[in-house]
């Protein structure tokens, strides 16, 4: 590795700058990542400008439930994790995995322990195919490894291939999302606590459906955990 190291110096996977190793971030671009921290929402975890209490709820989540038990995410998505995040998830940078894993233990260990299960958002077998990986998957993959949870990387299954999200609004994205997941045949996850990984929660519609079928299926709670998270300005 020291001699690769020689040949192909490691690199910022934000910036290009030499880095000390492999799969990391230079001390300029790692300034520029918006972490998550407490205070924070009880359940959706947006952050508080201060300390409401540890079960405290912001007015969202007061005024519309989710549909399934908390969320939490590692970073903003922004202008400095955007990239990143897309290089990872259509630019083939694999290497960021357990930075970005590392990221999200630590954001949502609550949630992690005491969990059953850790299973990804699936992808379209078609979409799977193109991208060759679901980032999702990778995700998981590394948070049970260091979570020591199970991990079930073929738990769901995307029975239909829906458009794009992105230009959806948020009625859309729900829309387009409807009925579209199912529990793979053979499984179980009655009584169990599961753990959902996404990349980015944007409104929720996708995960918010993933709930809904392992609850209906009996799953004794679900839970979120995602790489980043998009908040307007005044949510921040």
């Amino acid at each position: 590795m020291r001699l690769l190291d020689l040949v192909l110096p490691p690199r910022c996977l934000g910036c290009g700058e030499a880095v000390a190793a492999a799969g990391t971030l230079c001390g300029v671009c790692w300034r520029g990542v918006s972490f998550i921290t407490a205070p924070q929402c009880a359940a959706c975890g947006r952050p508080f400008p201060h300390d409401m209490g540890a079960d405290a709820l912001c007015a969202i989540c007061v005024a519309a439930p989710l549909a399934f038990g908390r969320l939490r995410a590692a970073v903003l998505y922004d202008d400095a994790s955007r990239p990143l995040i897309l290089g990872f998830k259509h630019g083939d940078r694999t290497e960021a995995v357990p930075l970005f894993a590392g990221w999200m233990a630590r954001a949502g260990g609550e949630l992690l322990t005491g969990a059953d299960l850790v299973a990804p958002v699936p992808l379209h077998r078609w979409r799977l195919f193109a991208r060759r990986y679901n980032q999702a998957a990778l995700l998981a993959a590394r948070l049970g490894a260091l979570s020591g949870v199970k991990t079930a990387p073929d738990l769901l299954v995307r029975r239909r291939r829906t458009p794009s999200q992105g230009s959806l609004s948020r009625e859309g994205r729900a829309r387009n999302v409807a009925g579209a997941f199912a529990l793979r045949p053979g499984r179980s996850v009655q009584g169990l606590r599961v753990v959902l990984v996404d990349d980015v929660y944007t409104t929720g519609a996708t995960v918010a459906e993933c709930a809904r079928v392992l609850l209906r299926a009996g799953a004794a709670g679900v839970e979120v955990l995602a790489l980043a998270r998009v908040l307007k300005a005044e949510d921040i």
